[in-house]
């Protein structure tokens, strides 16, 4: 393999996982600023008021999300180890 295809090879590994755990952390960053505000508004200042229910909207968003990203990843692996003359070059 050249240097050249080895890099592209990394970039579309990490733009992968960029694109799998990206909707999982953008509602959990904005269950975290809910969460945050309702404590700021409310002086509620207990630990658990904030991680309980973000653990519990992180859980969540995997078990719907899940489906999706195994079938991402399941076509991702399939394209990348399906064709090994790329690599034996």
């Amino acid at each position: 393999m050249t240097p050249a295809q080895v890099i592209d090879l990394i970039r579309h590994a990490l733009w992968t996982a960029c694109y799998l755990s990206l909707p999982v952390l953008a509602l959990g960053f904005a269950t975290g600023i809910v969460i945050s505000l309702i404590q700021v508004v409310t002086s509620i200042q207990d630990a658990s008021f904030s991680a309980v229910p973000r653990l519990l909207i992180f859980l969540g968003l995997l078990m719907l999300f899940l489906p999706w990203m195994l079938s991402r990843m399941l076509n991702y692996t399939t394209s990348m180890l399906g064709d090994f003359t790329r690599y034996a070059q």
